[in-house]
């Protein structure tokens, strides 16, 4: 029983011998050279590589603007500019009404023509006492005391000429006067409102000029410089080509954390209008460094990689990836330089060593 199973298994394997024999016998004999693969290349840049350009917003306003305020409280009696209007340089804008200033300035006027009278009776009678202590009749000690009073009173003078002007400045700064051409941007208070000294009572631009502050985050300060230009894309009309504006102004870095630092841009005139939303576009600055395409970088267990052709042959070169700009990886290869070609098609039918074919 056993001789018999023993002798059919021999039999049986015998059999699957001279099959695969014939199987073998009738497949084609493998050609002696292997024909190349058909692949699709692109070169490696160096040097200057352009970096992704950020879009900070921001709202176009008049480069010269001021908001006004008096310098003295009072009721606005008077209002001469409506909402819009355009002003001269020294136009009456508005003017309050303080009980207190005139009569303060007539007070010090009056008090500086006593003291001038007093003054100049004080020189003559010092006159006087000279010529008379010349012949022995006042005393030395007298035509000093004359001399005293004269002096003092001539100080007495200054102080209130002083006060005069304090008292005329202040009745001038109840009158509110355009400090520059321009146009009434707003009206912060109306007429028969009190107003206190400082309260911001109207704005004013000037149609000359435009700008756009931004604020970036600090490491952002180091792509920046003066006179930079930088493009400005309307918010409104996408489809409107960017103007090209210029920094004037930079904040320097401060030490709150996470606080962003504005970054004043001057506008070309008659581009933008003012309160027209916008973007700045900022790109960091540009370093040395060595791209490939973005297809090309293969990921495997011993890391990224890049086949390079070479005479016909592809290479497998490993590369650490930087970072990604747009549809191009920055990398660190010791081995591949400007100019070299690497496949970014047809890689996955390729290996380490074989001939290639670039179309």
């Amino acid at each position: 029983m056993n001789i018999a199973r023993r002798s059919a298994i021999v039999s049986l394997l015998a059999a699957a011998s001279l099959l695969v024999s014939a199987c073998k016998s009738s497949e084609p004999a493998p050609e002696q050279g292997a024909a190349p693969v058909t692949v699709r290349a692109a070169e490696v840049t160096g040097g200057q590589t352009e970096g992704v350009s950020l879009r900070f917003s921001g709202i176009v306003r008049a480069a010269q603007r001021a908001t006004l305020t008096f310098q003295v409280s009072g009721t606005l009696r008077e209002r001469a500019v409506e909402l819009g209007q355009t002003v001269k340089t020294g136009d009456l804008l508005a003017r309050v009404y303080n009980p207190a200033l005139e009569p303060a300035r007539d007070s010090a006027a009056a008090r500086l023509d006593e003291l001038r009278t007093q003054y100049d009776q004080a020189k003559r009678e010092w006159e006087r006492s000279r010529q008379l202590h010349e012949r022995g009749v006042v005393s030395e000690q007298g035509l000093e005391q004359l001399a005293s009073r004269r002096d003092s009173l001539k100080a007495s003078m200054a102080t209130a000429e002083a006060s005069l002007a304090e008292a005329t400045r202040l009745l001038r700064e109840s009158e509110l006067r355009a400090p520059f051409d321009g146009r009434v941007e707003a009206l912060l208070v109306e007429r028969d409102e009190f107003v206190a000294s400082g309260q911001p009572v109207m704005r004013l631009s000037s149609p000359e000029g435009r700008e756009v502050e931004v604020r970036v985050p600090a490491y952002m300060l180091n792509h920046v410089s003066l006179s930079q230009l930088l493009p400005v894309w309307s918010v409104q009309d996408r489809n409107r080509a960017p103007v090209t504006g210029s920094i004037v102004e930079i904040a320097q870095p401060g030490g709150v954390r996470g606080e962003l630092h504005p970054v004043l841009v001057s506008l070309p005139a008659d581009t933008l209008e003012p309160g027209e939303p916008v973007e700045v576009g900022i790109t960091p600055r540009e370093t040395v460094a060595t791209t490939v395409p973005l297809l090309s970088v293969m990921k495997s267990n011993g890391g990224a990689s890049v086949f390079r052709i070479s005479d016909g042959v592809a290479h497998r070169v490993p590369v650490t990836v930087q970072r990604i700009i747009g549809e191009r990886v920055v990398v660190d290869a010791s081995d591949l330089s400007a100019g070299d070609q690497v496949v970014f098609a047809g890689m996955t039918r390729i290996s380490d060593g074989d001939a290639v074919e670039v179309r």
